[in-house]
């Protein structure tokens, strides 16, 4: 499965976590009889619901198989200097679903490692604490980031790297970066590709991929309160913005530029064949692009021409302390002291190299790396993806409306309908 495709699947799990806890999650597991007689880190195996037992340590870390591995380190020299245990442990899949089911009995860690779209879920569900996070440090970080954690105008956890998507070209097939989308797909056609643009879709559509695009023809998720918070009652999916946004997605697959044939799947893998003029992706596809030996640039994904700039959706990974974990005192502590510092940063990014949220870091990383700069510049000018729960009822219908309508449904029917169903998702 390729990471795009987790990305979607882990976008859906936390729809469905929105919808219902009880409905997604697995019983939680029990935690483990023996505790380490030192200072250490370990990974013990997991349970057949996909969590781990609770480690017997003064301080339980999950994450994802990739951070829990970069974070080994960190939390050793924090073990060793405050003279208590660390064990980080890794989720290998259903991360959120396992600490929720996990907390709430009891057995689950005192930090996780996971999404801000997240929060709403773990909020709703009473499964993570609000944060103290001093204004000094606060000043440490992107505005964006903070952003990200920030829910209800409270703090729930250490940002430590953003996300979001970019436009990817073939500079031996397109050699300057579009203006506009209908530079893309006038230069892609031209270009002799066999596919202008690679924006994945497939038969389930992909709201997250299509966003850039729906959001510069004046298309909205939800909007804001005052206080800058996402409104639940301020639906865009089906007003007039959307609308437009069908009818430019309409054009677009009559270009050839938008095909459902085009998925998590195989997107990367036919712009590195060199079968794409452009792609559309994140940090994640850089890899496999190299591995390619093509010769590529980055850039800022383009709006229509006399409309709005083209807006992503931009992702915020953090650190956040779990309700109810066993030392929550030690928890914060992890998070100030070691979590929220450069050399933390340094080794997630060496991971998986997405820009920093802290801004020393993030200052290194961009000047030895341009792809880094290209997603940062993304990202900060992004729109933050809704954490709220009533995200679990947009996924599926805009989706499937964004797909229908590439397959030729009629554009306003189409996108009016997503937005009733939505409503009625949500109540």
């Amino acid at each position: 499965m390729t990471t795009s495709s987790k990305l979607l699947r882990t976008l859906a799990l936390t729809a469905c976590l929105g919808l219902s806890v009880t409905a997604c999650g697995s019983n939680g597991a029990q935690p483990a009889q023996n505790e380490p007689s030192s200072s250490s880190t370990s990974t013990p195996s997991e349970s057949e619901t996909g969590a781990p037992e609770r480690a017997g340590a003064d301080l339980v870390i999950w994450a994802d198989d990739l951070r829990a591995k970069a974070l080994k380190g960190v939390a050793e020299e924090f073990g060793e200097a405050n003279g208590i245990t660390v064990a980080v442990q890794a989720v290998s899949e259903d991360l959120q679903t396992n600490f929720v089911t996990a907390n709430t009995a009891g057995n689950g860690p005192d930090v996780v490692v996971g999404a801000h779209d997240w929060i709403g879920n773990m909020v709703q569900n009473s499964a993570i604490d609000p944060l103290n996070l001093p204004e000094a440090q606060q000043a440490e970080f992107s505005d964006i980031a903070l952003k990200g954690v920030t829910f209800d105008s409270k703090t729930y956890g250490v940002p430590y790297a953003v996300e979001s998507i970019a436009l990817f070209r073939n500079t031996d097939l397109v050699p300057d970066a579009p203006a506009t989308v209908e530079d893309l797909v006038a230069s892609g056609k031209a270009s002799g590709a066999e596919n202008p643009l690679c924006l994945q879709q497939g038969q389930e559509g992909d709201a997250y991929h299509m966003y850039p695009l729906y959001s510069s023809a004046g298309g909205y998720l939800f909007g804001q309160t005052p206080e800058g918070d996402y409104d639940p009652t301020d639906l865009g999916v089906g007003g007039p913005g959307s609308i437009a946004a069908a009818e430019k997605e309409a054009w677009l697959a009559k270009e050839g530029a938008l095909k459902t044939s085009i998925t998590g799947d195989n997107s990367i893998s036919l712009f590195a064949e060199g079968k794409c003029a452009y792609l559309v992706s994140g940090p994640w596809a850089t890899a496999d692009v190299k591995k390619a030996g093509i010769n590529y640039a980055l850039s800022p994904i383009p709006g229509f021409a006399g409309m709005e700039p083209a807006q992503p959706l931009t992702g915020v990974q953090a650190f956040y302390v779990a309700s109810k974990g066993k030392n929550k005192a030690f928890a914060e502590q992890f998070l100030l002291d070691a979590a929220a510092t450069p050399e933390t940063m340094d080794a997630l990014y060496e991971a998986e190299p997405r820009p920093s949220a802290l801004k020393d870091a993030l200052a290194k990383q961009t000047a030895a790396d341009a792809d880094t700069a290209v997603f940062a510049q993304a990202a900060e000018g992004g729109q933050i993806l809704p954490a709220i729960p009533a995200m679990a009822g947009v996924w599926e219908p805009l989706g499937k409306a964004h797909a229908a309508i590439i397959n030729g449904a009629d554009p306003a029917q189409t996108m009016t309908s997503a937005g009733d169903a939505i409503r009625a998702a949500i109540g």
